[in-house]
């Protein structure tokens, strides 16, 4: 199995060792092109091995015992399977001859959990292998499944007497990959470039797809060619950072890119799922003068229809790229500068920060964009803190954001940040947390001191639970049960002492300076800024509202006059 994977490409295996996969352990070991990077806790395994895989846009693999190892694994496959990264996730299981099978008992043993039934719902592909001489067979299906459109987790299950198995490498079956599936330039694409050609305001809506297909150089080559604007999902954020880029859409996106989208004559979804989050509770309401046309890799998205008249094509998103930028010249968009023109002006009106100081998060994610460097991996967890990156960093040439979207899970900033250092152990890597969420992986600074990686580590310390304190503010009379009560943040840079690693604080606006200077340092660092109790994420979209009217709510003359399509009558 690890000789496999060696000559496949993978060089790190994230884990924790258990009982069950000492085997396993002890191939890695002995691989001279492999390494073990052994992790605190499983769950930041599983987030380690999704940030090598997003940066290598392939597979990683993370590796755990049986029974709560390969439980704790569960929330990191399910961020994998939502936000389509292919990883495969190796559990240990117990000898074949101690599975309980069809008896009523609940184990028989130790540690016997059937990880392959509970995975299934988020899983491409789960298998337990159960002879020894399926196993190549097992690793190249899992793998090629993995890859394959839509792109996502795997998890093979591997008993004891399975791994130390004798076997003849040289007998062993292969698995066949079914082809891939061809689109040829046909009416499709004449009914794209016609639609495009009659539209005057269009818009690109690029979605977590773009990256997952490999598209993002595919994207810049096209709108080079045709100046349409883009925005973006969250999931997107990171394949846009030119003068055709109006950031991000959606319930906490700028205000700006919500009012391109809205005032829009056509918008081209571009792997993106439009879920609620995006259109706003009532789909109706959703850029109402607007054509779309959505290119999906996955049928499914494309059978929950957003418009009763949208253009709807299952394809690659590279694929449909390569086609279009092989027309371009039979693309003739009228002059789209005034579009441009007024969708700056929205820019210039609607800034996401508001203050120069230390008071305002969004403007401390300004200070930190400024701070770093064409090529940087930000890593951002869950929180106010991703709302406020999402909304206010500026990314450079080559920076990738890698961040939960689908599962939203905290504690992801730090472990993903690991893995995307093995991927990448050339570039500079930040992880972003907020207090909460930091506190959730805090165990893997161990990891950090102990093989010394040089990533730094920003915490946005409200000391609470920002983001729900500010839902109990707006729905429950500020009862703040769980997030202010009963909750504290502790010393992080005594902690960050405790496990070797050098830290700073800000607490007041004449530090902020101490960003650049952190962030230049060669070793690990943890940057603690301490915030107002009571930071909130604005803009934000109440439910029922269009994307367009955002709280806090414009006076309605302003409002109205930013509209370039009627305005919906106030209920």
């Amino acid at each position: 199995m690890i000789d496999y994977l060696a000559k496949y490409g993978v060089r790190h295996i994230f884990g924790y060792a258990g009982g069950s996969v000492t085997h396993l352990l002890d191939s890695i070991y002995k691989n001279r092109d492999m390494e073990f990077v052994s992790v605190y806790h499983e769950q930041a395994a599983a987030f380690a091995a999704e940030g090598y895989a997003r940066i290598k846009n392939d597979i990683g693999v993370a590796l755990a015992t049986s029974g709560p190892g390969a439980t704790n694994l569960i929330t990191g496959i399910g961020s994998a399977f939502f936000d389509s990264v292919p990883c495969l996730y190796i559990t240990g299981q117990v000898n074949t001859y101690e599975y309980k099978g069809d008896l009523s008992v609940r184990q028989i043993g130790f540690q016997e959990t059937d990880i392959v039934s509970i995975v299934a719902p988020i899983t491409k592909y789960a298998a337990r292998v159960n002879e020894a001489k399926s196993i190549q067979y097992e690793l190249q299906k899992a793998i090629a499944i993995a890859n394959s459109p839509r792109k996502g987790p795997v998890l093979l299950d591997i008993p004891m007497d399975i791994q130390r198995a004798d076997i003849d490498p040289g007998s062993l079956s292969a698995y066949e990959e079914e082809k891939k599936e061809e689109h040829g330039d046909g009416e499709w694409l004449n009914e794209v470039i016609t639609t495009l050609n009659h539209s005057r305001r269009p818009v690109i809506l690029a979605g977590g797809g773009v990256r997952t297909a490999g598209a993002a150089e595919l994207l810049s080559e096209f709108t080079r060619k045709t100046a349409i604007p883009v925005v973006c999902s969250l999931m997107g954020l990171d394949v846009g950072h030119d003068d055709n880029f109006y950031g991000l859409i959606g319930a906490y996106g700028n205000r700006y890119a919500n009012y391109a989208l809205a005032n829009s004559d056509l918008i081209l979804a571009l792997g993106s799922r439009l879920d609620t989050r995006q259109t706003g509770t009532d789909v109706s309401t959703f850029a109402r003068e607007a054509k779309l046309i959505r290119i999906d890799i996955d049928e499914n998205e494309l059978q929950r229809r957003i418009k009763n008249d949208e253009l709807a094509f299952k394809m690659d998103v590279a694929d449909f790229l390569s086609s279009v930028n092989k027309e371009t010249d039979r693309i003739s968009l009228t002059d789209l500068s005034p579009w441009h023109a007024i969708l700056k002006g929205y820019q210039k009106k609607y800034p996401s920060y508001v203050k120069d100081d230390r008071t305002d998060p969004n403007n401390i994610m300004k200070k930190i964009s400024e701070a770093t460097k064409e090529g940087d991996i930000i890593c951002l967890d869950v929180g106010q803190n991703q709302m406020w990156a999402a909304q206010s960093l500026d990314l450079k040439e080559g920076q990738r954001l890698l961040l939960s979207g689908g599962m939203g899970a905290m504690g992801f900033s730090l472990p993903v940040a690991i893995g995307a250092y093995y991927a990448r152990p050339d570039r500079n890597i930040v992880a972003i947390a907020g207090d909460g969420g930091f506190q959730m992986n805090i165990q893997e600074l161990q990891l950090i001191k102990r093989n010394k990686l040089p990533i730094k580590i920003i915490i946005m310390n409200n000391n609470c639970l920002g983001m729900i304190r500010h839902f109990q503010e707006m729905y429950f009379e500020g009862r703040y049960g769980g997030t202010i009560i009963g909750y504290e943040a502790p010393d992080f840079c005594a902690i960050a002492q405790g496990y070797g690693i050098e830290s700073m604080e800000i607490e007041k606006d004449g530090d902020l300076g101490k960003i650049e200077k952190a962030l230049n340092m060669e070793q690990a660092l943890l940057l603690c800024i301490h915030l107002p109790q009571t930071t909130v994420v604005y803009p934000k979209l109440a439910v029922g509202r269009p994307i367009e009217d955002q709280e806090p709510l414009l006076a309605r003359e302003e409002f109205i006059s930013n509209m370039l399509i009627a305005p919906l009558e106030e209920k």
